[in-house]
């Protein structure tokens, strides 16, 4: 019935048997709602796994579908809500293993105890004196059907015989849970114990009860959980330890680019200075080639200025020699005029201040 209605609902609907009013206050139930078991859509319910064993949990309270399991599936936000789901799953599969480690331990200590099969304890005055009365009244009849025997009353010996039969059963009855207790305790000594599940199994019982609580409900269902457990946890240590490996990296990057930053800035401000030793002998190399053009200059315009005096000079010097020839040429032109103006006693004279008049 519920495969057929699973069916129907696939091809028709959830809503097919709803009027037209009810149809328009109907909302269609989506995978990420909060009706729907997340534990159910990204792995499994534990409420599933326990039905009809000592461990049943009863049913889920939430909506399992396996038409929305399979749209989540298929839903391109899958991978985001995965985490969610399996994170909420690993709390309900904690809770479980709690409890049940927890009754495996003291399951594992009831096995630990040294326990001796202690004698059977005293029984009470009121027992004992009902098991006298019984003992006696046991032999008495017991007597009596030995008499009828031999008398040949085979029907009355069988009527105390029945009698006989009767008081030993309340006799058993008075020392039985005495014993029933002493054999209980004894027993759990040849018990072991499932880690799994925390069952009780009998220690070297046969290998095809053995396998029936393998196979069962209830261990193959603590073995799911336990598993799930295990890979969640390892899947947990292992995202931590690829995230703590990336920050490691991402440090050891940032830490490579702020070196080679700084020897960026190392070698900039290295060029930087040899660029400006460089500017600042180039600047007094040119300084020095100015001054040289300035001195070179300056030496041209003196040697300029000195050829150009010298050619002034040099023109004075040969005019006024010029003019001195010619002066010359009128003086003596004019001596002679003058001596051929100038009286006898005067040539007298000139001739007296000779050097062949003069006294030695």
């Amino acid at each position: 019935m519920d495969a057929q209605r699973a069916l129907l609902d696939e091809l028709m609907g959830s809503a097919r048997n709803l009027t037209e009013e009810e149809r328009k206050g109907h909302r269609e139930i989506k995978w990420d709602d909060m009706e729907v078991c997340g534990c159910y859509m990204v792995r499994f319910c534990p409420h599933d796994l326990f039905i009809n064993t000592r461990s049943d949990l009863g049913a889920c309270p939430k909506i399992h579908d396996p038409k929305l399991k399979e749209s989540f599936e298929n839903s391109p936000r899958h991978d985001s809500y995965v985490p969610k789901f399996e994170t909420e799953l690993a709390h309900f599969c904690d809770r479980l293993v709690l409890d049940l480690d927890r009754r495996v331990k003291r399951g594992r200590e009831r096995l630990a105890q040294d326990v001796d099969v202690p004698p059977p304890p005293p029984i009470s005055a009121e027992k004992a004196e009902q098991l006298s009365v019984l003992e006696e009244k046991i032999k008495n009849l017991l007597e009596q059907v030995e008499s009828l025997g031999e008398e040949g009353k085979v029907d009355e010996a069988e009527a105390l015989m029945r009698k006989v039969e009767m008081l030993n059963t309340e006799k058993t009855a008075l020392t039985q849970p005495q014993q029933d207790k002493l054999l209980m305790v004894a027993q759990e000594k040849k018990m072991a114990l499932c880690e799994i599940c925390g069952s009780f199994l009998v220690a070297n019982d046969a290998a095809e009860r053995t396998q029936s609580h393998v196979t069962g409900k209830q261990h193959v269902g603590y073995g799911m959980v336990r598993d799930f457990l295990i890979d969640y946890k390892e899947a947990k240590e292992k995202a931590k330890e690829e995230e703590r490996l990336a920050r490691e990296k991402e440090a050891e990057e940032r830490k490579k680019l702020r070196e080679k930053e700084h020897e960026n800035r190392h070698r900039r401000s290295n060029s930087s200075d040899r660029d400006r030793h460089r500017d600042r002998d180039y600047d007094r190399e040119k300084d020095q080639h100015r001054e040289r053009d300035r001195d070179h200059d300056r030496s041209r315009e003196r040697n300029s200025r000195g050829s150009r005096e010298w050619g002034r000079g040099s023109d004075r010097k040969n005019s006024s020699y010029s003019n001195g020839r010619e002066g010359s040429r009128d003086r003596y032109r004019e001596q002679d005029r003058s001596k051929s103006r100038s009286p006898p006693r005067h040539r007298r004279r000139r001739s007296s201040r000779s050097p062949a008049g003069r006294p030695y």
